[in-house]
């Protein structure tokens, strides 16, 4: 927590340490959500057009940074007791818009199969081992720099895995029926 000049407590979501952790936060968010979803348009593949893929795979990520950036208003709104504004509602609009830039290769290898440039099993295929990389380069990123020794390091990624892999079978399960 930060104290201004006047002494009163900051604690805001512009802090920067708070604000890359909420970034990270949401494209993991997000990340999951897509692999979830390109996961279970793979195991369907055959049912599905371009089209739908790309619908699907669109409006999942955009339900789940939505349903982000309401929780952080309302984390807002009871921690302070007013609705975020000014820096603080611009950080929440960054962070959230920020998450759906996890889309953009996802879409762009879709449409790549929508148009006849890439089969639509192979584009949801390559898609998956884009999420899975970007949630591998985001744990890396989360321990990197942690002050801890390299096998607590190695013990806190491979949790993040074996969690991510729990996560990723519930969502799984979840959109297959």
């Amino acid at each position: 927590m930060n104290v201004a000049d006047t002494g009163d407590p900051i604690d805001d979501v512009t802090e920067p340490k708070r604000v890359a952790a909420m970034y990270l936060k949401e494209r993991v968010y997000a990340s999951f959500t897509g692999l979830a979803i390109v996961l279970v348009l793979y195991n369907g593949v055959d049912h599905h057009s371009a089209a739908y893929a790309f619908e699907i795979l669109a409006l999942g990520v955009l339900a789940v940074v939505l349903a982000g950036f309401a929780s952080d208003g309302i984390a807002h709104l009871a921690v302070h007791r007013t609705f975020p504004h000014g820096r603080d509602l611009r950080t929440l609009v960054r962070i959230s818009t920020n998450a759906l830039s996890t889309l953009t290769i996802p879409l762009g290898l879709i449409v790549a199969a929508w148009i006849g440039l890439l089969e639509l099993d192979t584009a949801l295929l390559i898609t998956g081992f884009v999420y899975i990389g970007t949630l591998g380069l985001i744990g890396w990123l989360a321990v990197r720099n942690a002050e801890v020794t390299w096998i607590q390091k190695l013990a806190a990624l491979v949790t993040l895995v074996l969690i991510g892999l729990v996560v990723l079978a519930i969502q799984v399960l979840a959109h297959s029926h």
